[in-house]
Formats: C-alpha cells, structure tokens, sequence
C-alpha cells in the first residue's frame, strides 16, 4: 500500500465519518418509525388527499414504517410526484424533489405488482434523501477545505451537518436535502473558478426552491472580483462590458427554471383549453375545502402584469409578507426559531467586527495596512468567507420579518454553510479538548492525572462522550443540535408543530 498525502489522508478520513452519517440516517428512520407507531398524530390542519388506489399488507407495512416522512408539506410532495399539479396552492413547491422522486420511483419498478406508487414514493423519499444527505455532507466538506484553507475546522462543520438542526426535514419528504447538495455543490465549482458549471448548479437548485434565486449574488460578486483583478486603464471599457454581459447571462440561467414553471402555471389556469381530467374524488376535495383547479374561473394573478402564482399562492394561502407573522399567538414559534437566529446574527458580528474595512469594501478591495492580508488568516475569518456571511445574514433578515419565522431553522440549515462554519470556528477556538487535538490529534485526553479519556477520531462524537469535561459554548452547541435533532423527529413525523 503506498502511502497517502495529507490531502487523501483527509479525504479518506471523513469518508469514514460518512459512515457516521448513514449511520445517523438510518437512526433517525427507526426512531421516525417508532415515535410514529407510539405517539398518536395530531389531527392538524394539513394537505391531506384521499388514497385513491387500494392498500395492501405490504402498502400498511410501508406506511407504518415510513409514513412519519409524509408530513406536513412533504404530502405535497409525495401528491405532485403522484398525480401533477392539480391544485393551484401545489404550485408553492417547485417541481425539481418531485421529479427525483419520480426518478427514485422508477428504479422501484420491479416492486410494482406488490406496492402501490404511494408506497414506491415512500421508499423513494427514504432511499434518495438519505443519498442526497450523504452527498450534501460530502460538498459541504469540498466548500470548507476551499473556502476555509483549515482541514479540522472544515472536517467539524461537516461533522456537524450530520447533526444538523434541520434533520428531519433533510430525511423526510421535503426539498431541502436536494437543495442543500445542489447550492453546496454549487458553490465548491464556483471557489474552483468554474463559473458555467456552478450557474446551471444554481439553476437547478432554483427548480428546487425558489430561495434559490438568491445565489445569483455569488456569480455577481465572483464577477465583480474577477473584473477588479484584471482591470487596467487600457481594457477598462471591454471589461465593464464583458462584466455587464456576464451579470445579464447569471441572472438569465438562474431565473430561467422559476420562469419556466411560472409559465407553465399561467398556461394551466390563464389560457383556454389547457385543463385537463381530474379523478372525482380530488375534484370533491377541492370543493370541500375550497382548492382552485383548472376548471373554472381564471384566477385574479392571471391579469397582472407580471402574472406570478408563486407570489399569488404565497400571499393568499399562506399569510406570507413584510411582518404579517408578528402576532402575539405565534410568540412559541419565534422562540423556535431563536437558537438560529442568535447563532446566524452571532457569525455575522463577529465577523464583520474582525474584518470592518473588508466589509465596508463588499469584500472587492484588500486594505493596504491590514496584516491579515499577508497572512491570510485561516477558518471562518478567512476573507474568502465574506460573501457567505451577507448570503446568510440576509436569507436571516428575509426569513425573519416576512416569512413563518419558525422554518428559519431548516430555511438556513439548507442553505448557507455559516450554519456549521461558525459553529465549528467556535468549538475550535473555546474547546479546550479540541485545541488539544490540534497539537496531538487522535492522541488520549487527559482530563487529569488520575484518568484517562480517549477520544474518538469523530471529534463530535468525542466532545459527546467527554460531555462533562466540555467548555459551556460546546455543551451549548451540540446541546442545540442534537435536542433539535431529536425533537424534530419527535414532534414532525406525529404532525405536531415543528421548524
């Protein structure tokens, strides 16, 4: 066997910890199971088709073990994939999970004659967000040795992500374990200078999530970089333009996925002709609970200048605007969602405090004077962190004045790596058993002269099982992702209130 640099010696190492997160993921399905089969659900106030195919043995058997993964929005999932569009509140959720599941479901075929396509859909969603998991893990760990030149701290957010707040929905039938692997992947192709592959990454987690449009900002800014590194007197003019030209070309290929699906709704509901047979049974839950379908009278977003259903349904169905959420009622569902909030404004403050004159500059001019520009300054200070922390602190100034501020935390937890960066960067700084590793790694921990304690090489784990020897900021970290971890299992898959 010849021996491995630094570099594969990582590599290979975390993918071990990968284990550690099938491992997680194969937990959180038998713990879904069992809360699921104890704890009766809560009769809420949710999407809840009819089953319009008869059930089997086999079919009872897979809804009782995987049907805590249909829940709350991930129905509309599971009910898109099955039978279209059919409702107009179904065009909130972007078609790009729904086609994976399709994709998922079609490799089941074999098991056709003995389950139902529901059924299918259901091990779908276990089998292929348990992939993307895993695979979201992977890229966050590529974006981290990029971005934060500091192998340990870029191992531990990673390590983190397995524990992430957000993962329940990263295992049940939602969009965000697609997205997070696209947006992720996405931004690793763009630190590689791979521009084009990194834009249609971004548009295809566009078709995921509509948040997605948002990542436009990191083509703009590596643009803007990209122009001020190369500009001189004598090509000034080519460049703005060819700047210009690549800003209209970002904007173009990001929008084009929510564009499209916008188009595809209008021709559904605006333009004569275009509705097509529903079964009878859905048609009479539309009339019962008041869905708009095809059939019938336009509705009123079709003569808008810009006919947008998105914007129409989020208004309309789900009460979404400028502080329209600041009700003393939804007063538990703000404090659901402070540990993120603190933990996002946190990152942002301590950052922009290290680095004030990058930040006034937008991250585009390097001062003179500043030493950390000869030495660049390694982990979550790193100055190639910038345009992570505006993504984040701005997706947490969106999330918390205009939308149900209690899905920030899997809002954030898929969408921006200062959710692991900051965390790891301050279990690195104020963990004394971490700091000891960093001048011993794998070596035992002693905690005094009278015992001993080995640490294992999954340093969460190590900081788990030394929990009591742990540093306050650590006991608090992990003592947030792990009750969140578990409570979301808990609470989600019984349809009670959850992120």
């Amino acid at each position: 066997m010849w021996p491995l640099d630094p570099a594969q010696k990582e590599v290979l190492r975390f993918a071990v910890s990968c284990r550690i997160l099938t491992l997680i993921l194969q937990v959180s399905l038998i713990l879904e199971a069992l809360f699921n089969a104890v704890i009766p659900d809560h009769q809420a106030e949710a999407f809840s088709p009819p089953r319009l195919a008869s059930s089997g043995f086999l079919d009872q058997f897979v809804e009782s073990l995987l049907g805590g993964l249909s829940r709350w929005d991930a129905e509309h999932f599971l009910f898109i994939a099955e039978h279209g569009y059919l409702f107009e509140h179904n065009f909130a959720f972007f078609p790009g999970f729904p086609l994976a599941l399709l994709v998922g479901t079609e490799l089941l075929s074999p098991l056709r004659g003995l389950l139902s396509q529901r059924s299918c859909l259901l091990i779908s969603v276990a089998l292929i967000n348990s992939l993307f998991s895993v695979m979201a893990a992977m890229a966050l760990h590529d974006l981290s040795r990029l971005v934060l030149c500091c192998p340990r701290q870029a191992f531990n957010a990673a390590l983190l992500f397995c524990l992430s707040p957000a993962n329940v929905f990263l295992a049940a039938g939602y969009s965000e374990a697609l997205f997070v692997l696209l947006t992720f992947s996405a931004m690793g192709q763009l630190e590689r200078g791979r521009s084009w592959t990194s834009g249609l990454l971004f548009a295809l987690a566009t078709g995921v999530r509509a948040n997605g449009l948002v990542s436009v900002g990191f083509l703009l800014h590596s643009q803007c970089r990209g122009l001020l590194a190369s500009l001189t007197v004598r090509n000034s003019l080519r460049q703005l333009i060819k700047l210009m030209a690549s800003v209209c070309l970002s904007l173009l290929t990001l929008s084009l996925p929510f564009a499209l699906f916008q188009y595809y709704a209008y021709t559904q509901f605006c333009l004569p002709g275009s509705s097509h047979s529903i079964p009878e049974p859905l048609v009479q839950l539309a009339v019962d609970k008041g869905y708009r379908i095809t059939e019938g009278n336009k509705p009123p977003w079709c003569a808008w200048n810009l006919p947008l259903i998105y914007s129409y349904i989020q208004d309309v169905y789900w009460n979404v605007g400028f502080l329209r959420y600041y009700e003393l009622r939804q007063v538990p569902n703000f404090l659901l969602a402070v540990p993120v909030a603190i933990l996002v404004a946190w990152a942002t403050w301590t950052y922009v405090t290290a680095h004030p004159w990058l930040c006034l500059t937008l991250g585009l001019q390097r001062s003179k004077n500043s030493k950390m520009q000869e030495k660049p300054c390694p982990g979550f200070l790193s100055p190639q962190v910038f345009v992570y922390v505006v993504h984040a602190a701005g997706l947490l100034l969106f999330g918390g004045l205009c939308m149900h501020v209690q899905v920030l935390t899997r809002f954030l937890g898929s969408s921006t790596p200062i959710m692991y960066w900051f965390p790891a960067y301050l279990l690195q700084d104020q963990e004394p058993l971490l700091r000891s590793l960093k001048t011993a790694p794998w070596k035992p921990f002693v905690k005094d002269s009278a015992q001993e304690q080995t640490v294992p090489r999954n340093s969460m784990m190590g900081l788990l099982y030394n929990w009591k020897t742990c540093s306050p900021v650590t006991r608090y970290i992990l003592g947030y992702f792990v009750t969140y971890w578990l409570l979301g299992l808990l609470l989600h898959c019984n349809f009670l209130p959850w992120t």
